[in-house]
């Protein structure tokens, strides 16, 4: 075959890989190992759109290019099967999200085939599979019997505390979940079962615990805070209300120090190392307890700034906060019940976002422990109930929030900054001098908090503090289509199942609604929950981070049917080594599966606790929109360069319909009854649309389906245009009329090897010469050095200036083909597939070696020098590099474009800038 049918060589390098098992790795090789690996995908209903390959096709070059290079590379995939958005579609379409999933994973791995990637399918997971999820639900128990020890740092079996308490009680081992509780050795021994296994669940890693939900009774499901909008449920508009429910958590918070520690030893960007440390929300500062005025209760609140307590004009209390119902005055109580009534249908991303300024007064006063100050107690939503102790004490003239807020309700305002207050804006200076502060007047403001919280602890009444944004991990949802927790109840109490009872399989079920009192529907299945010997079992279920927080580690032993994972082969291939995937996990799944990797690293399962030593974020590819526009209240739509003259609403436009900006405007009157009667006013005989870049999507009718782009252009197209569109870590619009270019350049790399018209092969054995020698080298370090940068698009522009040199050199030289198509392969492994077993090779080219560039031969030997006369360009020589002056003299004065102007004189000056230019003065 001397044409380029890319179809056909696509179909049949495809089926090769497959059958050979090319790409199947073993764990038990001499070469080192390279682990390089995609975010789990989501297998949704609508396949990928052209913007899902980005990262896949990233990843799967450096595991190509790292097995050309000598590493045993282990490259996976599989699907994250579980979760909420099968489950909808499940409730939506009337199919089984079982059957749903498994429809959706076979479209997505014909549609992954048919770029052609190197994964070895024979590792393939899927969350859904009782295979797999069976050591989900081990590792659950693992984390149930576990508890986090402070003094060393590590978790530990639960039966090692219990030890513990038998012998010592736990005053040195103080409760996370209880802070306030204290016993001896005797009191647990006398405490009854129930007792000690409720003292247990405020140790263990994964523990339960009643927190408030939003529950919506029309939708029959519990609903996560973004999916609350004003009080109602996103989805429908129906009233929501806050429900205390039973709920399974992570005690992530116990690893919040070793997750910042962690962020030191791997190669993350900045800016993600920076958005975990700050969901992990480290602070340090003061607890303090203020009186409320005819109260016995005290108001404990948490300040990064105890040396701002002169300051203080206010308190606010989260509306949640258990004080509020306590210390509200008769007078305030209608207003403070208003309030909590709006405040409450509010969830907190809506009260985070809203900048609208709101609370109320509850009539109560706390009193500054330093100078008996009266402070007014108020309610706001913009205090949070989970974050610190749930109150604060405000400081208008240091603090934006509460100037706003005080501003807002006419509370005066205290100076203590000097002249550092200008009365108009707070400033929340740390470097001030301390006025009108007591004790610390005259101080600097950061040794002000050292002797505030001396002070505090003096009274008796406060103590140095550390504090975490972070709170502990929600770990079970209200939903069916999830992993069942291996727990059982007996008289209330949970107990782990036995190992020897996994896995806890998902029955099947025709009714996804919710159970009773806002259970799962697993609750409507008694014939399931109810054991026969009385226990019941829990009808929540994991929610979809579960299996993916370790997910790479089954990878490595898919089909180990006696452990997760054997220690010998975790050992072998250990961390991640490139990790690739979209910010949207950067925070919530990269914590969780952190966590993950480090209970199983504290309890002796794997040799490390961090999964990924290097992450790749890439960007997003945009859709490129095509917009119609209508003529307001007529069905005449009027093109985009005249609609200036009439008042107009955007239809967003098929791209199908559209070639470049031009509508075809029968296509777009068949696409809709409601378009049928369309009339266009056209510009020069044409309908242009407008265009926008914006998210792809099929809301915007903007989506491109990658098998079209295969189909037309081919896969290795594909691969090069995806990559040659920018840096893969930015944003880019997608632009199919681009992709021409990269489809030339690949035919004219075919014709590097063949002539088609005359049907013959043109590569020969002939020694390649300098030249030639010299462009493939410079092009192999380029290929090389980038690569390691993850610099993706120059390398293609590297490859194609490499191919524009060899044509225009003509070269045929085997000896130079062969490895050009080496370092190629990475990008486009179906044309150097074909191209490498026509030139002899009976084994595919993913078992070549990359070649090694030779520096001697990228040095010029050679340099082009022009040669200007009194200031005018009027000749070029070539030299040797290392030529002497003199010679080059010579032969500069000889040349006849500089005779023709010296005029039988001899010049002035002679003047060689080496390595650049000639001057010659007449």
């Amino acid at each position: 075959m001397s044409t380029f049918a890319f179809q056909t060589i696509d179909q049949k390098w495809q089926q090769f890989w497959k059958e050979n098992q090319t790409y199947r790795v073993a764990h038990n090789s001499d070469k080192p190992k390279y682990y390089v690996l995609d975010m789990f995908p989501y297998p949704s209903g609508s396949g990928l759109h052209v913007g899902h390959p980005l990262g896949y096709i990233a990843s799967d070059i450096i595991a190509r290019y790292k097995r050309l290079k000598g590493y045993n590379v282990l490259h996976p995939m599989g699907f994250d099967a579980f979760g909420l958005p099968a489950e909808q579609y499940a409730i939506e379409h009337g199919v089984h999200p079982a059957i749903s999933t498994e429809k959706n994973i076979a479209t997505y791995r014909r549609q992954l085939e048919n770029i052609g990637f190197s994964y070895d399918w024979s590792r393939e997971i899927r969350t859904s599979d009782p295979e797999y999820y069976r050591w989900t639900q081990w590792i659950f128990l693992q984390l149930f019997d576990s508890w986090f020890d402070r003094s060393q740092q590590k978790a530990l079996p639960i039966a090692d505390l219990e030890a513990i308490f038998a012998a010592e009680g736990n005053l040195s081992y103080p409760s996370p979940g209880q802070k306030d509780l204290h016993f001896n050795a005797a009191d647990w021994g006398h405490y009854p079962e129930a007792q000690q296994r409720e003292i247990l669940m405020g140790y263990r890693l994964a523990f339960l615990d009643h927190a408030s939900v939003w529950w919506c009774e029309a939708l029959g499901t519990v609903l996560a805070n973004d999916e609350v909008v004003n009080g109602v449920s996103e989805r429908g508009g129906h009233p929501v209300e806050r429900k205390k429910l039973r709920q399974w958590f992570l005690r992530i918070t116990e690893y919040a120090d070793r997750l910042l520690e962690g962020l030191e030893q791997v190669d993350f960007s900045d800016s993600l190392k920076e958005m975990q440390r700050n969901w992990v929300g480290k602070s340090y500062g003061a607890e303090i307890d203020f009186e409320i005025e005819g109260h016995a209760e005290k108001l404990r609140v948490y300040t990064t700034r105890p040396d701002t307590i002169f300051g203080v004009d206010f308190m606010v209390m989260a509306p949640e906060h258990e004080l509020v119902a306590q210390i509200t005055t008769t007078g305030q109580q209608a207003e403070i019940d208003a309030y909590l009534s709006y405040a409450k249908s509010r969830s907190e991303v809506e009260r985070m976002a809203d900048k609208k300024i709101s609370g109320c007064f509850t009539g109560a006063y706390a009193v500054n422990p330093f100078d008996g100050r009266l402070i007014p107690i108020w309610t706001a939503e913009y205090v949070l109930a989970g974050y610190g102790t749930g109150a604060i004490m405000a400081v208008p003239c240091g603090d934006e929030r509460d100037f706003a807020f005080a501003h807002h309700f006419g509370i005066a305002v205290t100076n203590i900054l000097g002249d550092q207050f200008n009365g108009e804006e707070a400033n929340p200076t740390k470097d001030g001098v301390l006025h009108n502060s007591g004790f610390i007047t005259g101080m600097g403001m950061r040794e002000g908090i050292e002797a505030v919280i001396e002070a505090l602890a003096g009274k008796g009444i406060g103590k140095r503090h550390t504090n975490y944004r972070m709170r502990d991990a929600g770990f079970s949802r209200q939903r069916y289509w999830g992993e069942p927790f291996p727990v059982v109840f007996r008289e209330n109490i949970p107990y782990a199942l036995p190992e020897s009872e996994l896995p806890v399989e998902l029955p099947h079920v025709d009714n996804y609604g919710a159970g009773p009192d806002g259970q799962g529907p697993l609750a409507n299945l008694p014939a399931w929950t109810q054991l026969p010997d009385g226990r019941l079992r829990e009808t929540n279920t994991m929610p979809g981070y579960a299996g993916s927080s370790w997910y790479f580690l089954r990878y490595m032993d898919p089909h180990n049917e006696t452990a997760f994972c054997d220690r010998t082969i975790s050992d072998y291939w250990n961390q991640v080594d490139l990790y690739v995937g979209g910010t949207e996990h950067a925070v919530g799944h990269l914590l969780y599966s952190r966590l993950w990797t480090k209970v199983l690293c504290d309890l002796g399962h794997i040799s490390f606790d961090e999964p990924y030593k290097k992450l790749l974020n890439q960007g997003k590819i945009g859709g490129d929109s095509r917009l119609a526009y209508r003529i307001r209240g007529t069905q005449t739509y009027v093109s985009a360069g005249l609609k200036a003259d009439y008042e107009t609403d955007e239809i967003h436009v098929d791209i199908s319909m559209v070639q470049g900006f031009e509508l075809d405007v029968e296509a777009f009157r068949n696409w809709r009854p409601d378009f049928a009667q369309a009339e266009f006013i056209l510009e020069n005989g044409k309908y242009l649309c407008g265009g926008r870049l914006e998210k792809m999507g099929k809301r915007y009718f903007n989506v491109v389906n990658p098998d079209d782009m295969v189909a037309q252009y081919g896969a290795d197209t594909f691969r090069m245009y995806e990559m040659f569109l920018g840096p893969i870590d930015t944003d880019k619009p997608w632009d199919t009329q681009g992709i021409e270019g990269v489809h030339r350049f690949l035919r004219k790399l075919w014709r590097l090897f063949f002539d088609e018209k005359a049907a013959k092969s043109l590569w020969t054995d002939q020694a390649p010469s300098a030249e030639e020698l010299r462009v493939l080298h410079r092009a192999i370090r380029k290929v090389e050095d980038d690569l390691e940068r993850l610099s993706f698009n120059t390398v293609v522009s590297a490859l194609m200036m490499c191919v524009n040199d060899l044509t225009d050199l003509k070269c045929s030289s085997k000896a130079i083909l062969e490895p050009l198509l080496v370092i190629l392969s990475p990008y486009a492994p179906h044309i150097c597939e074909e191209l490498w077993q026509h030139l002899g090779h009976t084994e595919s080219i993913v078992f070549a070696d990359y070649p090694v560039w030779d520096e001697s031969l990228i040095r010029e030997n050679t340099v082009e020098l022009p040669i200007q006369v009194n200031g005018k360009m009027r000749a070029k020589i070539t030299v040797p590099v290392d030529m002497e002056e003199a010679e080059v003299r010579k032969i500069a004065l000889a040349d006849p474009g500089v005779v023709k102007f010296l005029e039988g004189k001899e010049p002035k000056k002679f003047i060689l800038v080496k390595g650049r230019i000639i001057n010659v003065v007449v």
